[in-house]
């Protein structure tokens, strides 16, 4: 119990809200909104992205004395690079369908700004378990918010969850219709913003401290 308390509860549980990565730091936004039509590859997402930075994370940890100052990134590149790799072929073996509807946005969970941040700013300069639970935190913190996104966006665009039909058909016989515009790309960056405002209207905390 002893390896979660104090400084390393912060900073596990602070990326999920008050230095939430997508709504606070304003990383990972691309991915944020290109992913979230439907709640299962948001989710799926939102997974390989945290499997990505906890492990990265600790690996650039474990070897960051050894690494010479002038090809750190490089280096970086090369551990997320494989690591996304193995997460690439993971899902092509268990979740085919997922995979092709993700298509090449799991490629570039390599250019993520959040990976590269918390590697350069945390995983460089601490012990490996705190870098495990910086990277846990910081890729939960960008998957709630997906998941947020996508599950308004599937429901109210598409009248399912899952691709399970969650909107009783009475209701569409009364004149209910499934609003298209949720499915839309601008439909993603307006649900981002209305999170950001609601989440910044109830922690204006936040703001006094900057």
């Amino acid at each position: 119990m002893g390896l979660l308390t104090g400084k390393n509860k912060e900073i596990l549980l602070g990326p999920l809200s008050r230095n939430n990565p997508v709504i606070i730091q304003m990383l990972g936004i691309c991915s944020a909104l290109a992913v979230t039509a439907k709640l299962e590859p948001a989710i799926v997402m939102a997974l390989s992205v945290t499997a990505v930075v906890a492990f990265s994370n600790v690996i650039i940890s474990l070897i960051r004395n050894s690494i010479p100052n002038r090809i750190r990134i490089i280096v970086q590149l090369v551990v997320v690079a494989a690591l996304v790799t193995v997460v690439s072929e993971v899902l092509k073996a268990f979740a085919y369908d997922v995979s092709k509807q993700l298509s090449v946005f799991i490629g570039l969970i390599i250019t993520n700004c959040i990976l590269m941040g918390r590697l350069e700013a945390f995983a460089l300069g601490n012990r490996p378990w705190a870098s495990f639970l910086d990277g846990i935190g910081n890729g939960l913190g960008y998957g709630i918010i997906l998941v947020i996104i996508a599950f308004f966006r599937e429901l109210l665009g598409s009248g399912t969850l899952f691709g399970y039909p969650v909107i009783p058909q009475a209701l569409y016989d009364l004149g209910y219709v499934n609003n298209g515009l949720m499915i839309m790309p601008p439909m993603a960056l307006i649900c981002c913003a209305l999170i950001i405002w609601i989440h910044r209207s109830r922690n204006k905390d936040l703001q006094e401290e900057k």
